[in-house]
This record gives structure tokens, C-alpha cells and sequence, in this order.
């Protein structure tokens, strides 16, 4: 059901990890994407993977809770799989038939670029939404890109937009999964028939989903304008952020886990991307 899946999602629980500064967790999520894709071998996959529990375990979020969340990639992943594998070339035949030649060297990248976007979604999860409430990942999205303001970019109002956006997906979903229940009541079938019958199925649900993505979008912005939102211009915050000694301790351990990622690179393995 749409309603497990748990993308966008606060979790409330008191952890070293909830109390980071914003601005801590977004350097954090940074620096993770980018090593990810400084991963040159197995080696440096295992590691990243460890550290991701080990800050899961230290969040006090069940691992099942972030798993659930992948459930929105699925289909990204097995499609970037399968992309890599019939179209990766290499030295080591496996398969050849016709015109579909499959090679050790394809197997290898399907995997990794797959635990590479499983642990890209679950890392960026975990240090932004999951650990981050909407209001304070504004704060820290403002501050971050407020260089930007020099070039006359409109800093708050941009970090509000990203914001509400991550806030609304469950929404969203709890939205389809209710309107998916409705229509099979009234005895649609999303499963049944060929592609096109089931892509046709689906207007049924685009359309109210649409209407009330509307119509939630219109009530928040009278609710703005009721509390007299004017934008970032003037606005002060109730709480205010502060580098504490942790969230240096956070910004050693990034550069670390970079650190670390480099040196396993040159770790000889059997396959190196």
C-alpha cells in the first residue's frame, strides 16, 4: 500500500542525530551524496553502508521504517539494473544470444549503481526529513543558499517552496492510497489487463489526486495569508540556530568518512568502477 511508504517523512524521536544543526545535516548529506559517487570499489560500498547504520542506529529510527521508503524507487532500480547489464560492455562474456550480450563487467555495475541509489535514498532520508522537522529544514536551506540573495535570488521563498514540497508527499500518498481505496469500491481494477488498460485506470486517480493537490495547495495559502506570511523579508525565528561542540564533532566526522573513502579506493578488488 502507498500509505507504507514512508518517503518525506518526519520521524519524532529524541537522538544526537534530531538535535544536529540543520545546516550540519544538509553539509552532511552533501558530502555523503558526493562520496557516494567517489566509490570506485566494494570496499568502499561496505564502509559507506556501515557508517549509514551505524548513524540509523544512532537516529533511533527502526532500519525497517527507511526500507519502507524505497518502496517509491523500486521501479529506478530495477530499471537502472537492467539498463546496466544489457548495455554495460566488457572483457568477460557471460551471455550471448541474438543481439543481447550480457558481461561480468555489466553484472558488477547493476549492482553497485543499484546499492549506490539505495544508499543515496536512504542517507539523504535520513539526515533531511527523517531527522528534520519541515520548519527547521527551511531555516537551514535559507541560511545555506543566502549568498544567493546577491544575484537577487528570492533565498526564502525558494527554501519554503523545497520545504512545503518534502512535507506534502505522505500527504499525497495518504491522498492516492484513499482515492485508489474509493475507486475499488465502486469495482475499478488497477491490475487487471494489458498496459494500456492499466495506464487508463489510472485517470480515475489522477484526476481527484490533481483536485486535491489543488485544493490543499489553495487552504495552505489562505492559511498564510490569514497569519499574515509576507515572506522571509522582516521575519524572525523562534528558534534560533547554534553550532554547538556536536555539530563540529558532526563536520570532522564528514570530512573523516571522505577521508576514508578515498583511502579505500585504492584497496585492490575484484572490480573497480
Amino acid at each position: 500500500m502507498l500509505k507504507d511508504i514512508t518517503l518525506g517523512q518526519y520521524y519524532p524521536t529524541e537522538s544526537a542525530v534530531h538535535r544536529a544543526d540543520p545546516r550540519v545535516k544538509l553539509l552532511l548529506a552533501t558530502v555523503y551524496i558526493v562520496a557516494l559517487f567517489l566509490i570506485k570499489n566494494i570496499w568502499g560500498f561496505v564502509f559507506a553502508a556501515a557508517a549509514l547504520l551505524a548513524c540509523i542506529r544512532l537516529a533511533r529510527i527502526p532500519i525497517s521504517t527507511i526500507l519502507r521508503g524505497l518502496k517509491a524507487v523500486l521501479f529506478i532500480l530495477v530499471f537502472t539494473a537492467v539498463i546496466n547489464i544489457f548495455w554495460t560492455k566488457g572483457e568477460h562474456l557471460l551471455v550471448s544470444w541474438k543481439f543481447i550480450n550480457i558481461y561480468l563487467e555489466g553484472i558488477y555495475t547493476a549492482i553497485f549503481m543499484a546499492l549506490r541509489i539505495v544508499l543515496l535514498i536512504m542517507g539523504t532520508g535520513l539526515f533531511l526529513t527523517y531527522t528534520t522537522t519541515p520548519i527547521m529544514l527551511t531555516n537551514g536551506l535559507e541560511y545555506v543558499l543566502s549568498p544567493l540573495k546577491v544575484f537577487g535570488v528570492q533565498v526564502h521563498e525558494f527554501a519554503m517552496m523545497m520545504s512545503t514540497a518534502l512535507r506534502f508527499i505522505p500527504s499525497l500518498m495518504e491522498d492516492t492510497d484513499r482515492i485508489m481505496d474509493a475507486q475499488k469500491a465502486r469495482g475499478a481494477s488497477f491490475s487487471s489487463g494489458g498496459l494500456i488498460a492499466k495506464a487508463k485506470a489510472l485517470i480515475p486517480i489522477l484526476i481527484p489526486l490533481f483536485v486535491c493537490a489543488f485544493k490543499r495547495a489553495d487552504d495552505l495559502s489562505v492559511a498564510m495569508e490569514c497569519r499574515c506570511y509576507r515572506g522571509g523579508k522582516g521575519r524572525t525565528k523562534m528558534t534560533v540556530m547554534k553550532f554547538r561542540t556536536a555539530d563540529w564533532l558532526w563536520t570532522v566526522g564528514a570530512a573523516l568518512f571522505v577521508a576514508c573513502i578515498l583511502l579505500l579506493n585504492a584497496v585492490p578488488s575484484g572490480f573497480v568502477l
